[in-house]
């Protein structure tokens, strides 16, 4: 089992934000979930098996989030909780946990600049969202789309998410 390849720790913690690198622009992000029967899952926003797929300018309708062994969401991760020091993280049985639990199922848009894994991950684990891997600079919107719809477009038609 890959669990942990290139992790800060050999096994997560419940709560813990996993960081699925998938290429030099993007990365997938999740919420480790714990085990059941022996298998880790985590919990991420994806819209690998909704009904509607539109990637229109980094926006997908019908995303949700969902509950997949680490090891269909990725062989390599890092656990990349980047903002304990400046905000404290959520417990996860009493706060993330449930969060998660009352998401599971509901239609979420995903957008690549307001709200993809990687905030929605932020979101479960610091109640807050927030994105190390999007430029906040407005300017730089438009350098962003170019390089990484592309790239969104090949996962969609591979059903990677």
């Amino acid at each position: 089992m890959g669990l942990g390849c290139g992790s800060s720790h050999p096994k997560p913690f419940p709560g813990d934000i996993l960081e699925f690198p998938r290429n030099k622009y993007f990365s997938h992000f999740g919420i480790y979930y714990g085990e059941r029967d022996g298998v880790p899952y985590v919990a991420h926003l994806t819209c690998r098996d909704s009904e509607t797929k539109l990637l229109l300018f980094g926006r997908a309708l019908k995303s949700e989030v969902k509950l997949d062994p680490v090891e269909v969401v990725g062989q390599r991760y890092k656990v990349r909780n980047m903002l304990d020091e400046i905000h404290p993280p959520r417990d996860f049985y009493t706060v993330v946990k449930p969060a998660i639990d009352d998401m599971m199922g509901k239609d979420i848009t995903f957008d690549i600049l307001f709200h993809n894994s990687e905030h929605q991950a932020t979101l479960f684990r610091y109640g807050l969202k927030k994105s190390t891997q999007v430029c906040c600079d407005w300017l730089q919107i438009e350098k962003v789309y170019i390089q990484i719809l592309p790239t969104w477009k090949e996962l969609f038609k591979k059903r990677k998410l």
